[in-house]
């Protein structure tokens, strides 16, 4: 692979690209303050993850699905579909529109549409598993203690959470009020069981049972 040129953001070697620099401007534009700081954070736990485990990968790639994974998050999304899939086209339009080839655009495709199925992602490309891994240090904590201590901490202090438990937990529970048809196969349900009145997902134990097909 070709020597990519970095520079030092919030003390991790990060890309400097054109493409990358072209995600963070599309992804401030894209996100409220809070959720801007958020996927910044997890592109560089994502980053630091891949230098700490020496994992091969495509910085860019990891950059710009990081970058992008939660474009459509906010409280006037429509849907037609889940908030992922809906990021991930975008962000693949995004990503062949700025030259990138159809294998690397792919990528960042799954980055994004995976970016909240862990089960899956993590057992994806590198790219995609790192994506996936720095988004859940952000998101849930998970592996927070494998980012070293300072390191974390100035992280955070550069792109300061601003309240992000609270507002993400908005957004989902407007789009499982608003769009509940796109809550039921991922993990937006649970927060429309626990917070929004009336909500109610179908079970695929009754589709199982309801399948059409004599046994």
């Amino acid at each position: 692979m070709t020597e990519i040129p970095s520079r030092m953001l919030a003390g991790v070697s990060v890309p400097d690209t054109p493409l990358v620099d072209k995600a963070i401007g599309y992804a401030r534009e894209k996100c409220e303050p809070y959720l801007f700081n958020h996927v910044v954070r997890s592109w560089l736990f994502a980053a630091r993850l891949g230098q700490l485990e020496s994992i091969e990968h495509d910085p860019e790639v990891v950059a710009v699905g990081t970058l992008l994974h939660d474009i459509t998050l906010n409280e006037s999304f429509a849907g037609p579909r889940r908030f992922e899939v809906e990021g991930a086209d975008l962000a693949r339009t995004f990503a062949r529109q700025s030259g990138v080839d159809s294998r690397r655009a792919q990528l960042v495709w799954d980055s994004v549409a995976l970016n909240s199925t862990p089960s899956i992602g993590l057992h994806k490309e590198p790219e995609v598993a790192l994506c996936t891994a720095g988004i859940g240090v952000d998101v849930i904590g998970w592996r927070y203690d494998a980012i070293p201590a300072a390191e974390m901490s100035r992280i955070v202090s550069e792109f300061p959470r601003l309240g992000m438990k609270k507002m993400m937990t908005r957004c989902f529970c407007c789009i499982a009020e608003k769009n509940p048809e796109t809550t039921y196969d991922n993990f937006a349900r649970d927060f429309g069981e626990r917070f929004v009145q009336g909500y109610r997902a179908p079970s695929v134990v009754d589709f199982v049972l309801n399948a059409p097909f004599d046994e």
